[in-house]
């Protein structure tokens, strides 16, 4: 009935109501995650730099890590129900297939050139190649986080990473290649204001969802 009437009035959808909530879901729990860590990091940190202390979380050691924990598992019940989503409802298969490095080169050699094609709700290859990215790389961050959280529990997974100070490492650097999507992708956003909205209704109207130049 929702999309008869939406049909009726001109609009499309572009974003499933499963896909909104989570991706929203996952901005708020992620950021949690990105700020508290950054306190934890301070605390005893990878480098030798430590993050400012007004772009952190929890105040404290102590108070960042119950931030961080309680993220984590928001972020992991709503990661595990959109993937779930993603392969009975068939959205990995239409919305990230077929992805090739063919189609990601010429893709992106477009994109350099000025001429990359937009479409609400279709991504074109080197979307395709973020997304799919960006999923591998959060469940990289979880599982060496998983490993630092509880290093005697997950030894046989810490060997992998290196031990735990190789987690650690391995979990700086899949963090910031989160930051950098999101920065990237908040970029993006700005620049083709038009994609914000049917993130939060669902729904474009049909002259929107054409292709930019």
């Amino acid at each position: 009935m929702a999309q008869a009437d939406a049909a009726r009035s001109g609009s499309i959808l572009v974003h499933p109501l499963t896909v909104r909530i989570t991706h929203w879901v996952n901005v708020i729990a992620m950021l949690i995650m990105i700020f508290s860590g950054w306190r934890i990091y301070n605390a005893s940190p990878v480098f030798p730099f430590k993050f400012p202390v007004e772009l952190t979380l929890g105040g404290w050691l102590g108070g960042a890590l119950q931030w961080h924990f309680a993220a984590m598992w928001v972020l992991a019940v709503n990661g595990l129900v959109y993937l779930l989503y993603g392969l009975i409802a068939g959205h990995f298969k239409a919305n990230f297939l077929p992805l090739t490095p063919h189609s990601v080169f010429d893709e992106f050699k477009r994109a350099l050139s000025g001429k990359i094609s937009h479409q609400l709700g279709v991504y074109n290859a080197v979307q395709r190649a973020a997304y799919v990215g960006v999923i591998g790389v959060i469940v990289v961050l979880v599982l060496s986080g998983l490993v630092i959280w509880k290093p005697v529990q997950f030894q046989e997974l810490g060997a992998v990473m290196g031990g735990f100070e190789g987690a650690r490492i391995l979990h700086f650097f899949a963090m910031s290649a989160v930051v950098l999507f999101i920065v990237v992708h908040v970029v993006m956003v700005a620049l083709v204001p038009r994609t914000f909205l049917p993130m939060l209704t669902g729904h474009a109207k049909e002259a929107t969802h054409g292709h930019g130049g």
